[in-house]
């Protein structure tokens, strides 16, 4: 079964300064960027699929939960175990 999640990948984030805004990577996959307003405040411009919430970086995905099935050649089981 599959459960929608927000994992915290805070520690993951890393950027990249590129005319005047600073690109936002997760392991080497562009999230979004940041920009500093004219008032000095930082704002977020995430892809779908992530957040910044409480000065943390979400990434909103899909786990599997319960018992993992899997499918495999069994004898007289029809391919389930």
């Amino acid at each position: 079964m599959l459960e929608k999640r927000h994992i915290d990948v805070t520690d993951r984030v890393v950027g990249k300064y590129v005319n005047d805004e600073l690109n936002l990577y997760v392991e080497n996959e562009p999230i979004g960027k940041m920009t500093v307003n004219e008032q000095g405040k930082s704002e977020y411009q995430l892809n779908n699929g992530y957040q910044y919430r409480d000065n943390k970086f979400y990434q909103h995905t899909d786990v599997t939960t319960g018992k993992d099935m899997k499918y495999t050649d069994c004898d007289n089981e029809e391919g389930w175990c």
